[in-house]
């Protein structure tokens, strides 16, 4: 594969293998061989191309919202031997750990209200991003049906980085989802990776669709890739 991989946390990894729902739709992919050895070491980070724009897309914060996951594979898949037009960094799994656990959770708590928390998972992706000079991010989720949000989305904000609305508003046109825009970062979600992403200068969104936690339903693996590619859109990655 056309790929550069690497880890960046040795204490989350995880045998994703052993989730039955997540394995059975991702056995047969080229990348799962190399990724299983990934994630068994902690969490695996993809590079594809070069130059600007850097853009990263992440997945499995919440363990157990598996049609991102998924779908992030898939993309991979589609990326791989394409000619890009900048760098795209992939974070397929974050917590290999939680994924093999069906989990929500990570050492107890919810990695996705802790990434301003020295030495957590998601505080350890913020890091490895400055260092890599991203400058935009794309966070996948699930939700389940009628919960909070409970309805395919895209959180955003609008300060301090307004591209963070903008992403979002192009990734709704494209696939009808509905934004869910906050009018500063971290006033509704403290701690959560899009917000400090955005409160630290990345601009950053959330896309969620609607699947039951820790089962992939009909179609949501599709809705979800559909997201991820509308990212790549608005920054005209696929040439």
């Amino acid at each position: 594969m056309d790929v550069e991989l690497s880890n960046i946390a040795p204490d989350t990894g995880g045998d994703i293998s052993l989730n039955q729902d997540l394995w059975a739709e991702l056995n047969n992919a080229t990348i799962c061989k190399p990724l299983i050895e990934l994630t068994l070491k902690g969490t695996p980070l993809l590079k594809f191309g070069s130059g600007d724009p850097r853009i990263l897309l992440c997945a499995g914060i919440h363990g157990n919202e598996l049609p991102p996951q998924v779908a992030i594979v898939k993309l991979i898949s589609l990326l791989n031997g394409k000619d890009i037009n900048g760098t795209v960094y992939i974070i397929p799994i974050a917590i290999p750990y939680a994924t093999m656990k069906n989990s929500r959770r990570f050492k107890g708590l919810d990695m996705n209200r802790n990434t301003f928390k020295d030495g957590s998972i998601s505080n350890t992706i913020l890091k490895t991003a400055q260092k890599l000079k991203i400058q935009a991010v794309a966070d996948f989720h699930s939700t389940q049906p009628q919960s909070n949000p409970g309805i395919e989305s895209v959180f955003s904000s609008k300060k301090p980085c307004n591209e963070s609305f903008k992403i979002a508003q192009h990734i709704t046109d494209q696939t009808f989802s509905k934004v869910i825009s906050q009018e500063k970062a971290g006033n509704l979600y403290q701690g959560a990776l899009e917000d400090e992403f955005n409160i630290n200068g990345i601009p950053a969104v959330t896309c969620e669709v609607v699947s039951r936690n820790g089962k992939i339903d009909s179609g949501s693996v599709e809705r979800s890739f559909m997201q991820m590619k509308s990212f790549l859109d608005y920054f005209n990655i696929c040439k």
